[in-house]
C-alpha cells in the first residue's frame, strides 16, 4: 500500500472490505467490532483520519504513537477481541495530514469482541451473536474451508521446537522493532498468532494444524501429515531422473531456508538495480514462489509440492482449493487466502508481504530476470512455471570466482570491505564484524554488506553446509590461498 494507493482507496468509498474512522485523538468504541467483522468475514481496510464521507480530517500527530499502540494493546488482549490477534499500523501523509493505514486479513477462525461476535456486509459491522444460523454458518464456513484450523487438543508445547519459535521471535523483532512478540512468552505469541484455537460447537481447544506446521517437531509433522513433504529436483543433463534432490518434509519456517538455499545453490543470481540499489533478482522472485509453494497449499491432499528446475525454467506445482480455473492474469484477478494463519506468520517474519503482492512480484522480476513472463495456472493443483535464462548456469555466475574485487558490489563501501577482508584474516562472526564496523543495524548489514561479500567470493564461511548456523563465522578468501608453512 502506498500513498496512491491510499487515495484511491478514499475516492471509492466505504464499502464491505473499507471503512473510515475518524478518531481524531482518540479510537472510537467500534473500531474494534470493525477489526471483528473483517477478519469474520473477507478481511479489509480500516483509515484512521477520514470521515464517514471520505473528507481526509487527519490524525492528531501529538495523539498518533498513543493510539498506535492503544489499538496494537487492545487487540492483544482477550477481554477485548477473542481470539487475538496482531495486527500493523501504517502511516501515511495525505494532502498534509496524518492518515493511519490497517490491513486487517480474512482469519480462518471465528473471532469476538468484547464477547460479541460481529459480521460485515455492504453496509456496515453487525452484531449476530444471537442469530443461531448466522453464527452456524460462520463457523461452517470457517472450518470447511480452512483446514489449518483443525485442533488438536493434545498437542503441548513439549510438541513444537522451541528453537524455530525463537527465530521466528527475532525476525519479527528484526521486521518491527516495536513489535509485541518481542514481549511475549511462546505460549502468548502463539495465542497472538491464532495458532491456539477453541471450538465453540465441540468444545475442542488446543494448537492447530497451523502450528504444527509452523513450529511441529518432525516426527509430529510426520504423525499427522505422513504425507507432507515438498520434492526439490534440479533435472538439467539426466532429464530422466534428476542431477541434484532434496525431499525436504519439516516445518515451513526451516522448509523455506532449505528451498532458497536449493534455489541459489542452482541457480544465479543477476545484476539488477531498484530504487538505486543492488538487489537479489533471483531471491525476490523465488521468494515468492517459495512462499506460495509452502503457504498457500491444500495441506490434507496427499498430493506432494514439487520446485522442479529444469534447462529453461523452474515448475513449481502444489495441491489447491481452487477459487477460479485458467490462466491467472496480474492486472485482473482476485487473491483468496488459502492458508490466512500461516500467511500472517510468514508476512510478520518477512518471509512473504500483503495477499496479492506475490503474483505480482512474480510477474516483475521474471520480466527483469529471464525476459520472459511466467504462468500461474489455477486448479486443483496450483502451477508456476517460470522461466529462466537458460545459457547461465551457477558455474560461469561472475560474482562466485575467488578474483572478485570490491568493483564486483557497487553497492559496497571499498573501505568497509577493505576492513572486513583485513579483520577477517581470522574468523569472525557476523555480531564480531559489525562491532568492528560500528554498524548497529543487522539487517542492513546482512543484506547490503555481508551477503554481496559471500556471492562475491570475497568472505567465505566456516561451517558451508549450514549457513545459518549460529557457530556460523566468516573469513577472507584470501586465507584459502594461502601455502601452508
Amino acid at each position: 500500500m502506498n500513498e496512491v494507493d491510499i487515495k484511491k482507496t478514499i475516492r471509492k468509498g466505504e464499502n464491505i472490505r473499507v471503512e473510515f474512522k475518524e478518531c481524531h485523538s482518540d479510537l472510537s468504541r467500534n473500531v474494534f467490532e470493525t477489526v471483528c467483522a473483517f477478519l469474520n468475514r473477507f478481511g479489509g481496510e480500516i483509515l484512521l483520519g477520514v470521515s464517514d464521507y471520505g473528507k481526509i480530517v487527519g490524525v492528531d500527530e501529538n495523539c498518533s504513537g498513543k493510539l498506535k499502540g492503544e489499538f496494537v494493546s487492545s487487540l492483544n488482549n482477550p477481554q477485548k477481541l477473542s481470539p487475538t490477534v496482531y495486527l500493523s499500523v501504517e502511516e501515511f501523509k495525505i494532502n498534509g495530514k496524518l492518515i493511519l493505514y490497517v490491513h486487517v486479513p480474512e482469519s480462518s477462525q471465528v473471532h469476538r469482541c468484547g464477547g460479541r461476535i460481529f459480521d460485515r456486509n455492504e453496509d456496515g459491522d453487525f452484531d449476530v451473536t444471537d442469530n443461531t444460523n448466522l453464527v452456524s454458518n460462520l463457523y461452517m464456513r470457517k472450518q470447511s474451508e480452512y483446514s489449518e484450523n483443525r485442533i488438536f487438543p493434545f498437542l503441548t508445547l513439549r510438541e513444537l521446537r522451541k528453537d524455530v519459535i525463537r527465530r521466528a521471535r527475532k525476525l519479527a523483532v528484526v521486521q518491527n522493532p516495536g513489535h509485541a512478540w518481542g514481549e511475549m512468552d511462546d505460549l502468548e505469541l502463539l495465542k497472538s498468532a491464532q495458532l491456539y484455537s477453541k471450538d465453540y460447537k465441540s468444545g475442542l481447544e488446543g494448537f492447530t494444524l497451523a502450528a504444527v506446521l509452523l513450529f511441529g517437531k518432525d516426527s509430529v509433522i510426520a504423525s499427522i501429515l505422513p504425507h507432507y513433504k515438498t520434492d526439490a529436483i534440479v533435472r538439467r543433463v539426466d532429464t530422466d531422473r534428476y542431477d541434484d534432490r532434496d525431499i525436504v518434509s519439516t516445518n515451513l519456517i526451516d522448509s523455506y531456508d532449505r528451498l532458497m538455499a536449493f534455489i541459489g545453490k542452482n541457480l544465479p543470481d543477476k545484476f539488477y538495480i531498484e530504487n538505486k540499489q543492488r538487489i537479489n533478482l533471483r531471491d525476490n522472485m523465488f521468494r515468492e514462489v517459495v512462499s506460495n509453494i509452502l503457504i498457500h497449499r491444500e495441506f490434507t491432499n496427499h498430493f506432494p509440492a514439487k520446485l522442479v528446475i529444469e534447462k529453461d525454467c523452474v515448475v513449481t506445482e502444489n495441491s489447491n482449493k481452487p477459487h477460479g480455473h485458467g490462466l491467472i492474469n496480474p492486472t485482473h484477478f482476485s487473491p483468496f487466502p488459502k492458508n490466512p494463519v500461516i500467511a500472517k506468520v510468514f508476512k510478520e517474519i518477512g518471509r512473504a508481504d500483503e495477499l496479492g503482492s506475490g503474483v505480482r512480484n512474480i510477474f516483475k522480476y521474471s520480466k527483469a530476470y529471464s525476459g520472459k513472463n511466467p504462468k500461474l495456472f489455477e486448479g486443483d493443483t496450483f502451477k508456476i512455471s517460470v522461466p529462466v535464462t537458460p545459457q547461465v548456469t551457477p558455474q560461469v555466475t561472475p560474482q562466485v570466482t575467488p578474483q572478485a574485487t570490491p568493483q564486483a558490489t557497487p553497492q559496497v563501501d571499498r573501505e568497509k570491505v577493505k576492513k572486513i577482508l583485513v579483520f577477517c584474516r581470522v574468523p569472525r562472526t557476523r555480531t564480531e564484524i559489525q562491532k568492528h564496523l560500528k554498524l548497529s543495524d543487522r539487517e542492513h548489514f546482512r543484506k547490503e554488506i555481508l551477503s554481496p561479500m559471500l556471492k562475491a567470493g570475497m568472505l567465505l564461511p566456516t561451517i558451508t553446509d549450514k549457513p545459518n548456523s549460529p557457530k556460523q563465522k566468516y573469513y577472507s578468501a584470501k586465507l584459502k590461498r594461502r601455502k601452508p608453512l
